[in-house]
């Protein structure tokens, strides 16, 4: 019986043994994970490390809320949807980071270029007219009292040489000068003083050598007096007409030589520290078409307009056939380089975000599976042509965004990262309804202050909005084609609003501004592309609420809306002439979806 229950044992440690060596084979064969395969291959050995990534959850309704698994949105009760994975394998990764997939990057039209050298060239583009040479121009005036008994001049323009005669006056006090010269005569050798001075007197009332002299010749005073051009020209003034009487003093003509002009052209205070005397300047008139003329810069003005903030810039043209007259418009380019031939580092201009404290860009981090750019501030210094000249922030090498940067620091807001209207980061606040919340939640950032403005200006940025809400109707309608219509009325509204009415800050402010609102919308307008236009819509918004925020309305009231479904599911705002929720990205299928985050009244 023992020896039964021995060899029952020994039966029982073999299968058992063999039970255990199966299972260990068939988990080294088939892998810890049921059926699925053990990764041999390198593409297996990346898809197995994926899968070691955690994923972010977040709320499409509430992108405030995150989390690091599945659930429903403590808020609304919606299911959380994955928004970006963190890799768990050590890499360094900011947490100001925007992480971009290679479709959303692609639909955002992401483009980047590499920071380089280069000597900075710009090419000006002015507008001037032509003018009078000032230094040619001859005022004739009384010297005498009397009456213009003869006119010789008949009408401005008329041409008139050196010498020719303009009016004959006849003056009594002329009489009596000429009889104390004619006495003084007689004591020409005794008192030769009283000589001098009568025949000084004369000459100080315009009287030439020669007339002086022929007064004496003749003996007896001459009753009439001949005002001559002191130079060959054209009459521009002609201010007295035949049987006038006249008063010493009283302006008679103006006589101006036009054998050499001027061109005065209006430069912009960031146009100056690009221009030099002795610059060349290749001039256009619409007077003379196909010639272009060359000249040097040979004047430029030190003081600034205060009205039109401008500085006067002149060159000179030989005029001999009388082509060119005063008044004429005419345009001018300038090809300049300040550096010579040293080299900066320079960015396109589309590269940069500009707050009017701050100059951001958007820098692409290296070595990232998918598109990865990061916030940061730089110094500018002056405008070179398509670039900006790079004083501080930026290596040479370095690779940042070059088209879509407001997108993606569109997205930088919505997740609460460093960006332009947030610098130190933050989320910014986000809730969802359907029409029948108001939530005032003031400026974005806290930064952006009201400025006074040229109510001229107030009034032209009014009549743009209006535009706008237009445009806007016609995203409510989803009609691309009304759109495109409506976008090419308010690009021309957007033009007349005249930045010259701005001075300082607040013109450099809306100069950036505009590289942000005007291909925006030129961009919707030649699109019939509904998903594309509501894209840039979304990005145009952004801009505009700074211009109305710094500038107003003209006694009106908008409402600054947002949407936290629209531009895929990132959300966007957009402005409304009414508090009633009417949502420009979904029509008529979500109409009422958004809220109201701001009034600006």
């Amino acid at each position: 019986m023992k020896t039964i229950i021995n060899n029952i044992r020994r039966n029982y440690k073999t299968i058992a043994g063999t039970l255990i060596v199966g299972i260990v084979l068939g988990w080294l064969i088939f892998g810890g994970t049921g059926n699925a395969p053990h990764p041999t291959s390198e593409k297996e050995l990346v898809e197995h490390k994926h899968s070691e990534e955690q994923t972010t959850w977040t709320c499409s309704m509430h992108p405030q809320i995150k989390q690091d698994e599945p659930g429903d949105c403590p808020i609304c009760g919606m299911d959380l949807i994955p928004l970006s994975t963190t890799k768990n394998d050590g890499d360094n990764i900011s947490p100001d980071e925007i992480m971009m997939s290679e479709s959303a990057a692609k639909l955002a039209e992401i483009q980047t270029s590499k920071v380089e050298r280069g000597a900075p060239e710009n090419t000006l583009f002015l507008q001037g007219k032509v003018m009078a040479d000032e230094r040619n121009i001859a005022a004739l005036t009384a010297r005498f009292g009397g009456r213009i008994e003869k006119l010789f001049v008949n009408f401005t323009g008329q041409q008139v040489q050196k010498g020719e005669k303009l009016a004959t006056i006849y003056s009594p006090e002329l009489i009596t000068a000429q009889r104390e010269l004619l006495e003084a005569i007689k004591f020409k050798e005794s008192r030769p003083q009283l000589y001098r001075a009568a025949r000084a007197k004369l000459k100080l009332w315009d009287l030439s050598n020669e007339q002086i002299d022929a007064i004496e010749q003749q003996g007896d005073p001459k009753n009439y007096f001949d005002v001559l051009s002191p130079i060959s020209g054209t009459v521009m003034n002609r201010h007295v007409a035949q049987g006038d009487y006249i008063k010493v003093g009283n302006p008679l003509f103006k006589v101006v030589k036009l054998s050499n002009v001027w061109v005065l052209f209006d430069a912009y205070e960031t146009d100056l520290p690009w221009i030099e005397i002795g610059d060349t300047v290749d001039i256009n008139i619409k007077a003379t078409p196909g010639k272009t003329y060359k000249a040097t810069v040979s004047f430029i003005d030190p003081f600034i307009d205060p009205q039109t903030r401008t500085a006067k810039v002149r060159v000179e043209l030989k005029n001999s056939q009388r082509e060119l007259k005063p008044e004429m418009f005419a345009t001018g380019k300038l090809r300049s380089n300040i550096a010579g031939s040293a080299e900066k580092l320079l960015i396109p201009k589309t590269a940069v975000l500009w707050t009017g404290k701050r100059s951001v860009v958007y820098v692409k981090v290296p070595e990232r599976e998918n598109p990865s750019f990061i916030y940061r501030e730089i110094g500018l210094g002056p405008v070179a042509g398509k670039h900006y000249v790079v004083t501080d922030g930026l290596e040479e090498g370095e690779e940042i965004a070059t088209n879509g940067v407001f997108k993606i620091d569109a997205a930088a807001q919505l997740e609460g990262k460093k960006s332009m209207m947030s610098p130190e980061g933050g989320t910014i606040p986000a809730g969802h309804n359907h029409g029948e919340m108001d939530m005032n939640t003031g400026d974005q950032d806290g930064t952006l202050e009201t400025v006074k403005a040229d109510p001229k200006f107030v009034k032209q940025l009014t009549a743009f909005y209006e535009a706008y809400i237009k445009m806007n109707e016609a995203f409510i309608k989803s009609d691309a084609a009304e759109v495109s219509k409506t976008a090419k009325n308010a690009t021309a509204a957007l033009e007349n609003i005249k930045m010259e009415l701005l001075q300082d800050d607040a013109h450099i402010a809306w100069m950036e501004q505009l590289n942000i609102l005007k291909p925006a919308l030129e961009n919707i307008a030649k699109s019939n592309d509904l998903e594309k236009q509501r894209l840039e819509y979304a990005t145009f918004n952004l801009a505009f609420y700074k211009s109305l925020k710094m500038f107003g309305l003209d006694n009106d009231t908008t409402y600054y809306q947002y949407c936290p479904m629209a531009n895929g599911d990132q959300g966007a705002y957009w402005f409304s002439a009414i508090k009633e929720i009417r949502n420009p990205y979904f029509g008529d299928m979500m109409l009422s979806c958004g809220e109201t985050r701001e009034t600006l009244k």
